[in-house]
């Protein structure tokens, strides 16, 4: 029988209450983890991934902060176009043994697009990409799928995209073309609002048009509500700041594979909603 590799995918990390909500909830596996007794316990997820782009006061990402989410037992970060906001991130990101940029920055970018990891006697390979509607100028992924995915699916059956993009034909289209490739999983980030339409296209690549975000749950997409009212009624430039909220939402999607195919089995969403006001951070 092949080994199925189970996968946690958690959505757009907004800030201190988005970080707090994934150290709440991956600190909660643990215990319980802990709690089984019995030496066959298994840990619930082989491999974690988490998109880190607003990780930092809702822009960037802080190398203190990298550190932070490191230690949570993430293993791979995937970003976006926000990636560049904490300045910092020039100086850490070529050492980073976990954190990628969108692969259809242009040729000489600071970091790389895609890595491949060692996981329970199988690869996967994490890529990452912009979509180009609605978003800033950058090169083609269908372009580099076509290229690129043959070559890196000889070394790991399993491939999971980051696809951070604005419109949502977009990404379902993306999520198809992907599939004609054999794709294990195409997730899509950026819009902060988790979509319900999770899926498995052609039978083989598991499929979400938004994973949603990590953060402050009284919010507008993790930002203040005062500043993005003021922003969206007056149409001049306001500061976003953070929403601060003990009670905080945390979006992701659970995933399982094939481990020889690469082929998805299933794909489930989460969405919680927890106060930690009382919680020990």
């Amino acid at each position: 029988m092949n080994k199925t590799i189970k996968v946690l995918f958690i959505g757009d990390i907004v800030g201190r209450p988005g970080r707090n909500a994934v150290k709440h909830f991956l600190g909660g596996l643990l215990c319980a983890e802990n709690t089984e007794n019995t030496n066959n316990a298994q840990k619930p997820y082989d491999f974690i991934i988490a998109n880190v782009e607003n990780a930092s006061h809702g822009f960037g990402l802080t190398e203190k902060n990298h550190n932070e989410l490191a230690q949570l037992g993430i293993d791979c970060f995937t970003s976006g176009n926000h990636i560049w906001d904490k300045k910092d991130i020039y100086s850490y990101i070529n050492n980073s043994d976990r954190l990628i940029r969108p692969w259809n920055y242009p040729k000489g970018t600071y970091g790389t697009g895609y890595r491949i990891f060692e996981v329970c006697d199988t690869k996967i390979a994490v890529m990452n990409f912009l979509g180009r509607t609605f978003m800033n100028p950058v090169d083609s992924p269908w372009e580099i799928v076509q290229n690129e995915i043959e070559k890196i699916k000889e070394e790991a059956p399993i491939v999971i995209v980051d696809f951070h993009a604005e419109a949502s034909a977009e990404k379902i289209c993306f999520g198809k073309f992907c599939s004609g490739h054999k794709i294990s999983a195409v997730i899509g980030t950026h819009t902060h609002v988790q979509t319900a339409d999770e899926k498995i296209l052609n039978d083989y690549t598991a499929y979400i048009t938004d994973a949603g975000f990590c953060g402050a749950y009284d919010s507008v997409i993790g930002m203040g509500y005062e500043g993005s009212l003021k922003r969206l009624m007056t149409s001049i430039p306001e500061r976003f700041d953070i929403a601060e909220s003990s009670v905080v939402e945390l979006n992701a999607v659970e995933m399982s594979f094939d481990a020889v195919s690469g082929q998805s089995q299933s794909i489930k969403r989460i969405q919680i909603k927890k106060d930690i006001s009382e919680v020990t951070l």
